[in-house]
């Protein structure tokens, strides 16, 4: 059993090509949804909503915006950097058996909430745990989640009728798969390389 949660660990993809389109079962999907909701968080306020995403035609707005932001960032690059990037398939919104946007309502479980009062931003994090539950299980269960993070908040909170004050934290794209990728789509482009984990652990202090 812990050998098959380190496989989920390493399986993971943020995929965005292999999505099939096929339907998702309704009783997976609530199993999903059950781990992502049952991440911990601070001072247990469980700040995150989940809005399930089916429409094609909200799909079809959303996917046309993060184009035209994709294009806004592609203009910031040059030479090589910018022939890497057009071979990078940024989403897959149109492709993925449907979508789910989490959100963040930092108001949620307040006005005194158990643990946030020097860190404002733990209730983010909280969120953000919930995204990974949600992303192992999907894994776990043979989908893939592609995480989309080509959009401006005001835009999304306004396709989607959020209210003010709460936050549109993730678009991801989920369904079933083709497959996972063993080698994930920006080292494969070269656009970045993996960092060893020698690089990143301090002892005592920062650089000991």
């Amino acid at each position: 059993m812990i050998r098959d949660l380190y496989e989920v660990i390493f399986r993971r993809r943020d995929v965005r090509a292999e999505f099939t389109g096929a339907p998702v079962d309704p009783a997976v999907l609530d199993r999903i949804l059950t781990a992502a909701h049952a991440a911990p968080s601070v001072g247990l306020s469980q700040p995150w909503d989940f809005v399930v995403i089916r429409s094609p035609r909200i799909k079809e707005d959303f996917h046309h915006h993060v184009h035209t932001e994709r294009d806004v960032f592609a203009a910031t690059l040059t030479g090589e950097e910018k022939a890497r990037f057009d071979r990078i398939k940024i989403d897959g919104v149109r492709e993925s058996s449907l979508s789910i946007v989490v959100t963040y309502d930092p108001a949620r479980g307040g006005p005194s909430i158990l643990g946030r009062h020097a860190i404002a931003d733990a209730g983010l994090y909280s969120v953000c745990l919930a995204v990974q539950n949600l992303w192992l299980a999907a894994t776990a269960e043979g989908f893939g989640v592609g995480w989309v993070s080509f959009y401006r908040e005001e835009f999304l909170s306004g396709l989607l009728g959020i209210p003010a004050g709460i936050r549109p934290v993730a678009w991801l794209c989920l369904g079933p798969v083709s497959h996972l990728a063993e080698v994930p789509d920006l080292e494969r482009h070269g656009w970045r390389r993996r960092r060893p984990l020698s690089a990143a652990v301090h002892d005592d202090r920062w650089g000991a």
